[in-house]
């Protein structure tokens, strides 16, 4: 009932096709291996594998082609937001949400975004962050310019790259290769890590 519910929500806007359904996580893991989705929809807890080792086969460190997934379960506890998020989820969504949100997820995911949702986000980067031990920005081996520090600071306040790109008057490509090239020297996976790391050397608090 409840994949037939996101299914709807998903299947009713005009840029989004579901493309399988998955009853546990072996199940889940198969299809998405076969089919290769855009965007990986997976609960915490389900049948034979659960929602974080489904994340962690698709996404996580190690596999050659990881597949972007994104977390949607009724638990906003910080060991399963923690876990998803360390095994390789680029976006985790509580259930009820509300429609609007998980579209936005599945939309930001696929455009190489990360989506939390806000009920646990600022709890989120509090945990991370005492499991983050990097050098601040300008102890770094190859050190961020001043550039790539405005967009760890954007990004750690949320925002998409369309946004970032309209608040620093640079282009949408422009955007996408300082984030790549942020997440090459800091040795983070995406956006979360991104934002994790500024929480941690308090860029947040610089103007």
């Amino acid at each position: 009932m409840v994949r037939g519910g996101l299914r709807l929500i998903l299947e009713d806007q005009p840029d989004i096709e579901v493309v399988a359904e998955a009853a546990d996580g072996a199940e889940a893991v198969e299809l998405a291996r076969r089919l290769r989705p855009d965007v990986c929809l997976v609960d915490v807890r389900m049948p034979r594998l659960d929602g974080i080792e489904v994340t962690r086969l698709l996404a996580g460190p190690g596999v050659p082609e990881p597949l972007k997934v994104v977390v949607v379960t009724t638990f906003d506890l910080d060991e399963y937001v923690y876990g998803a998020l360390r095994a390789g989820a680029v976006g985790f969504v509580l259930k009820d949400c509300g429609p609007a949100l998980l579209v936005e997820a599945v939309r930001a995911a696929e455009a190489g975004d990360a989506l939390v949702s806000p009920s646990v986000t600022l709890r989120l980067l509090r945990h991370l962050t005492t499991h983050w031990t990097t050098d601040p920005a300008t102890r770094l081996e190859h050190p961020l310019s001043n550039r790539e520090i405005e967009v760890v600071q954007a990004v750690a306040r949320g925002r998409t790259n369309q946004e970032i790109a309209a608040e620093l008057f640079i282009s949408l490509s422009t955007v996408k290769t300082h984030v790549s090239g942020i997440q090459a020297k800091l040795g983070v996976r995406n956006r979360v890590e991104i934002a994790a790391w500024a929480w941690e050397n308090r860029l947040t608090e610089r103007t």
